[in-house]
């Protein structure tokens, strides 16, 4: 169990959003000014979720083998990818982090135990499953609210629950399949299902506080589901935004962690477009 002083743990956690915010606003830019001209998933508004499972294992001191899927930038640096090396990747250089192949989607570092995604939604479930299985280290992996309705998704649950990996599987609720609300698609949760397949499951919002209290006894030590609900700022794909209006995670941990979380914020805006100019 992590012992914490509440205030500490949220500010590590908003250092880690920040970077994220920064970076994909940045990112934003270029894709707006077309300097970047291949397809791009940004992460912000999601960047909570990662950020505080991020700063949960560091603090447990554990490593985990991650999987993300599209919008994996957040999962990256949260886990503490080289920044430096995912811009030269979205500006398609040779000493990016995927050789200035993999691009947005395939996003890889050994440094950090992350494995890129091959483009099939949800396919990393199934890979993440069988990494687990074959070294049983703890396993993280990151799917999308529409990625959970692929049937090889229901395949590895069953997998795993019936073999009792350590492994979270997080998935990022933003309510949308690109444009489907959920409501539209299916008429079951994603807690009730991984409960059928006797896992534990928590349905919550992208609070810190309330990731922490519900992963945080039984991380890595049996098979977990947690859906976070998120809120993405820009569109499934690209530059631009469904709706101008939608409530925002990380501008309200600024507000609530008051002048500290304020510094850190400008400091990091600062930051990352100087690394953006340099590199």
């Amino acid at each position: 169990m992590i012992n914490y002083n509440k205030k500490n743990f949220l500010l590590d956690v908003f250092k880690k959003a920040s970077i994220c915010r920064h970076f994909e606003n940045e990112v934003f830019k270029r894709v707006s000014g077309k300097e970047i001209n291949f397809p791009v998933y940004l992460s912000a508004g999601q960047e909570y979720a990662p950020a505080t499972i991020a700063q949960i294992a560091q603090q447990k001191k554990i490593k985990p083998l991650i999987f993300g899927q599209h919008r994996g930038h957040s999962i990256f640096l949260s886990f503490g990818g080289n920044i430096i090396k995912l811009i030269k990747e979205l500006k398609g250089k040779k000493d990016g982090c995927t050789y200035g192949m993999g691009g947005s989607l395939s996003i890889h570092s050994t440094q950090i135990n992350m494995y890129g995604h091959d483009g099939f939604m949800g396919s990393n479930a199934c890979i993440g499953t069988g990494a687990c299985f074959s070294s049983n280290k703890p396993t993280v992996i990151f799917i999308g609210d529409a990625a959970l309705e692929e049937d090889y998704v229901l395949a590895s649950l069953s997998w795993v629950s019936k073999k009792k990996l350590p492994i979270l599987f997080v998935v990022d609720d933003n309510n949308y399949a690109v444009l489907t609300k959920k409501e539209e698609r299916r008429d079951w949760n994603a807690k009730e299902l991984a409960k059928a397949f006797k896992i534990e499951a928590h349905d919550i919002k992208d609070e810190p506080k309330n990731i922490l209290q519900s992963i945080n006894k039984n991380l890595f030590k049996k098979p977990m589901l947690v859906n976070i609900h998120t809120n993405r700022i820009f569109w499934h794909a690209g530059a631009g935004k469904d709706q101008e209006k939608v409530f925002d995670r990380y501008l309200q941990q600024k507000k609530q962690l008051g002048s500290k979380a304020e510094t850190i914020d400008v400091q990091t805006k600062k930051k990352i477009r100087l690394l953006w100019a340099k590199n």
